[in-house]
Order: C-alpha cells, then structure tokens, then sequence
C-alpha cells in the first residue's frame, strides 16, 4: 500500500510538472504548426506618437543611463514623449530627471509612494501617445527595439505588443545563471503562443499597448503588464511578443534577492489571476483559457507537485529500507544550500548554482501560494535592485 501510494505522488506530482514545462510547450508548438496565426506586420507610413512611461523609486545610480539609451532609441523625436514617475523618490533621482528636461523628458513627482501600479495609474492623464510603452529603470532597451514593437500594431487585432527580455552579465559579475536560462525559455513559450494566438503575459520591463487599455485604472495591488495581456484578450485583442524588440535585463546577483523578487511576483501574480479568473472559462474564452491555465495555474502549482514526488520518493526509499534511493534528494538539497549560502563576490559552479535556483524557486512559489491564500497582498513596489548590465 506504501509502495503504490509513493508511486502515484512520484508520477501525479511529476506529471503536472513535465505538462507545465514540456507538455504544454509541445502541444503549442504542434497547434502552431496545424493552425499558425502570426500577427501582421507592417511598418507605416508615419510613426504614431508613443508615450513612454518609466516608473522609479530611488534610482539615482540608473535613471540617467536609462533616459540616455531611451533617448538614443532609433525613433523621430518628434513622435516620441518620455515620461519618468518618481514615486516619492528620497535620493536625487527627481533631480537627475529634471537635468534631462532640455531634452524633453518629462517628470511626475508623486508626493506618497503608492507602488508601481499605482505610478501607472498616475501617469494616465499625463500620456499624449496613442500608443502606451511601459519600462523599467533598471533595464536597457536595444536600440532598434521600439520600431519592430510599435510595428505590430499595424494589424488591428493586436492590442499589446511585448518585447523580449535578454538577460545578460552584471559588470561585477555572472552569478544568476539558473536566472537567464529560466528567462530563454519564457521568451520561447511566448513566441510559442504568439504563434498560436495570444501570450497571457507581457514582459514588464518593456511592452507597449494601445492606449484605450492603458487608461482604465487597476488596482495598485496587482500587475499591470500579466493583467494587460488579459485586459488585451476582454477587449478583442491579441497580445503579442515581438523577438526583435530587445530589452536588456541585467541579472539578479544575490539568490536571496532573487528569492523575495519571486515571492512578491508571484503572490501579485495569483491576485491578478483571481482578479481575472473569469477568462479562465473554457466554454466562454476557448483556446486562450486553456493557455492561461497552463501557462500560469498549472505552472504555478507545478511546485506543489515537486514536493508531492519528493514526498513520494521518501515514502518508496522508506518502504524498501534503501539509503541510497534517499541520495539524490538529500544531494540536490546539499547542492543548494551551497548555492544559497556561497558568497555573492564569488561565481559558484555551475551545479550548485542550478540547484539553488530551482530548490529556492519551489519553496518561494510555495512561500507565495500560503501568503496569497491568507490574503496577504503586496501593493508596496520594492523594485529589484540590479547592477548595471554589461555593455554590449
């Protein structure tokens, strides 16, 4: 009896996740094959004037970096407004900001913080682009990234255009790499699903969307840029993921860092799913619920399965009295309390820091799941600290 109960938690808790992170890629790959829908796109005879919208709290060390490549981003000038929210910043980064006012760049300075949803929201009347581009101080967005994104919106069933993160090196060092290989595999589900028909998240260091869905205002305890792609879809639209449109997203260099950033996304991103759980209704929304529940619900619950197979694989080494069955698990765990405690100036091997990375991300979706079920909810934006990205 202990035997078959192990067997069924090893292969229920591995089988939601291998269908969250290997099934449901394999069945949008094969969907994209029989039935592609790739978005039409066509650059147009004029730009359309787009607002771009960077929120920041306490970014003295980046804003003028930020502003400088946003400034240099291949697009007419004219067509083009920037527009930074401090969000009740207490270092100098209003006053780096008002330096660029020549150049016009143009500030909002909120008198209480309120956190990055709430900074969006106060952007609204401020916006003058028919097209709304939303970013991140910390990253650094390509060049030639924002033509081939406000591009997509040539095709009038897309409503959300998002850009394609690249996680790259800090300057001090490469010491996330379980970070930019988890970052390559969501931008290729999501030019999966573009294919199909609409990714269920934008990228919320860089994605632009048509301005009727930008201003209706959203709660300030949830996230904009999953709740957009779901706003895009209640609308008609389609949301999109643009591979041209680079944005550079510097690595996280602390595993600890990393750790309170996925609790809080993910804790933010249950909020919004069950603020949005409506479209999560085959019958009514087809295709796109079947992928929102895959791409997030499922892949979500996909930790709980890992330490149902963890439990079950106990539960048979105990059931057959072997030390050695019990091995790997307590070596993945040995592994990753290595990667969790090794010391931030020093690259770990490239073992440890894999294992780190998946144990820390399980118990931090696990963390998430217990504080978004008592109703804790995280409105406060506390944005990643990162160091700059390295020059490309």
């Amino acid at each position: 009896m202990t035997r078959s109960l192990a067997l069924w938690l090893i292969v229920g808790g591995l089988g939601v996740a291998a269908y969250a992170y290997l099934g449901y890629p394999l069945l949008l790959k094969l969907v994209s094959v029989l039935r592609p829908r790739p978005p039409r796109v066509q650059e147009p005879a004029e730009w359309p004037l787009v607002s771009i919208t960077v929120p920041a709290y306490n970014e003295e060390h980046s804003i003028a970096a930020t502003l400088e490549a946003l400034l240099a981003i291949d697009y007419p000038a004219d067509r083009r407004q920037v527009l930074v929210v401090s969000d009740a910043s207490t270092d100098r980064t209003d006053e780096i900001v008002r330096g660029f006012a020549h150049r016009g760049v143009e500030l909002l300075c909120l008198p209480v913080r309120g956190g990055k949803t709430a900074a969006e929201n106060a952007a609204q009347p401020h916006l003058r682009g028919e097209i709304v581009v939303n970013t991140d101080a910390s990253v650094r967005i390509a060049p030639n990234a924002l033509k081939p994104l406000v591009a997509c919106f040539a095709d009038p069933e897309v409503g959300l255009a998002s850009g394609r993160d690249v996680s790259v090196a800090q300057i001090d060092g490469d010491l996330n790499v379980g970070e930019s290989g988890y970052v390559g595999y969501e931008m290729w589900v999501r030019d999966l699903e573009t294919r199909v028909g609409s990714i269920v998240g934008a990228s919320g260091c860089f994605y632009a969307l048509r301005k009727p869905l930008h201003v209706t205002l959203f709660p300030s305890a949830l996230s904009r840029d999953f709740a957009a792609a779901l706003i895009a879809r209640e609308s008609g639209y389609r949301a999109v993921s643009v591979s041209e449109a680079v944005c550079f997203v510097p690595r996280i260099q602390s595993l600890r860092r990393e750790y309170r950033r996925k609790v809080r996304t993910m804790i933010r991103g249950l909020e919004t799913l069950w603020y949005k759980r409506r479209l999560l209704d085959p019958w009514r929304h087809g295709r796109f619920a079947w992928m929102l529940a895959s791409h997030k619900l499922i892949r979500w619950l996909a930790p709980w399965g890992l330490v149902l197979a963890a439990l079950g694989w106990l539960l048979l080494a105990a059931s057959i009295r072997s030390v050695l069955l019990a091995a790997p698990l307590a070596a993945l765990l040995l592994l990753a309390g290595a990667g969790w405690y090794w010391p931030e100036q020093r690259r770990a091997p490239r073992l440890v820091s894999m294992s780190a990375y998946v144990v820390s991300g399980t118990i931090a979706a696990l963390e998430a799941w217990l504080r978004a079920l008592r109703g804790e909810l995280n409105p406060m934006w506390e944005p990643t600290r990162r160091s700059a990205a390295a020059p490309r």
